[in-house]
């Protein structure tokens, strides 16, 4: 299968860069399927799960933030503010952030924390999912 390359970064590391069959990644727009050749395109990426498959290897999962990607000349560059493998993520860490979350959505604060909260819970339940989509790998 025809490969492209693929640079997944984060604000504070290098995730994977080298040569990708397929790439799957959430988008303001839904799920993004990318193989070789894509038109080029910039979009929006929302916190989920992204999915990318090596040459030879089976496909891999990660939980990611919200950012950016852009597909130019069969070359794809994500960059989000985090990104972690299932074995990567505290499974309890992420319970408590969801549960800090939850009961923060609940009391009675400005416009900005409760967005913060939002964004903060969606983080949390994304990592859980992720983490237990990794357990039967």
């Amino acid at each position: 299968m025809e490969t492209f390359q693929v640079h997944i970064l984060a604000a504070d590391k290098s995730f994977y860069e080298g040569p990708c069959v397929s790439l799957t990644i959430p988008t303001s727009d839904g799920e993004l399927g990318i193989l070789a050749r894509h038109s080029p395109m910039i979009a929006a990426v929302q916190p989920g799960t992204l999915r990318y498959q090596t040459p030879g290897q089976a496909p891999q999962l990660a939980a990611i933030s919200p950012g950016m990607v852009k597909i130019e000349k069969n070359d794809v560059l994500v960059l989000v503010d985090s990104v972690e493998r299932p074995d990567e993520i505290d499974a309890a860490r992420a319970q408590r952030e969801a549960d800090e979350a939850q009961e923060a959505l609940l009391q009675k604060k400005s416009r900005q924390e409760h967005q913060i909260a939002q964004a903060t819970l969606a983080r949390a339940l994304n990592r859980l999912r992720v983490k237990n989509m990794g357990i039967g790998r």
